[in-house]
């Protein structure tokens, strides 16, 4: 019992820390998003999983819901060792799933389905099931509704003000400007369409999301 009760608090402190860990995404050397608090990571695992239950619930996606929820809530956790790991950090996708995996398994420690657990992070990382699809593609767009939030809100600083921005020495980046993108949202939105080329949903939404104002009710 007592090694049970070990388990099950550590897993949930460590895992937990993510609520006081920052989305790199919107720090100083990337979007600079002015605002007093930003994003945590565990709110952007919050938001994933909402975002999955919104579309599993209104079109039609023959998932196994609970099996892409179980993926979505783990999917950060090595983050709470090695912390969120941008694209822009000169890394490889190699070496960062690498070390993600490695931190994973820390993390998950000596839980009863920690096997379990594992075979679900590796499952979301390979993106061949269509869970692991649909949970990958709730993950990118939850960040582009979180930049069209912050922007509606006036928090995105606009691009002729983003000098420290290590996303524009991507040549993406530069090209998605250079073909007309004015806002911060809108490198978003060019950068990550591709994305979703093959999901007629997801395209939708993220189109959607273009064109409303997300601080008007609905």
């Amino acid at each position: 019992m007592k090694e049970k009760l070990n388990n099950t608090m550590r897993f949930y402190l460590l895992a937990t820390q993510l609520k006081y860990k920052i989305r790199s995404g919107w720090d100083k050397t990337h979007w600079n998003v002015t605002k007093e608090r930003l994003e945590s990571i565990a709110e952007h695992v919050y938001g994933t999983c909402i975002l999955a239950l919104s579309i599993d619930s209104e079109f039609e996606t023959n998932l196994d819901i609970n099996k892409v929820i179980k993926m979505l809530v783990l999917h950060e956790i090595g983050e709470v060792i090695i912390g969120d790991i941008t694209p822009f950090e000169n890394i490889t996708p190699e070496e960062k799933a690498a070390i993600e995996h490695e931190a994973m398994e820390k993390v998950l420690g000596n839980l009863i389905k920690k096997d379990e657990y594992f075979s679900l992070l590796l499952e979301f990382d390979e993106k061949k099931t269509k869970e692991a699809i649909f949970a990958y593609h709730c993950d990118k767009l939850e960040a582009d509704i979180q930049a069209k939030v912050y922007q509606d809100m006036g928090c995105q600083n606009p691009l002729d003000k983003q000098e420290n921005n290590v996303v524009f020495n991507n040549p993406k980046a530069k090209e998605i400007v250079q073909n007309g993108a004015t806002s911060a949202f809108d490198v978003w939105y060019g950068w990550d369409k591709p994305v979703y080329s093959d999901d007629e949903i997801f395209l939708n939404i993220l189109d959607f999301v273009k064109s409303i104002n997300t601080q008007v009710n609905f």
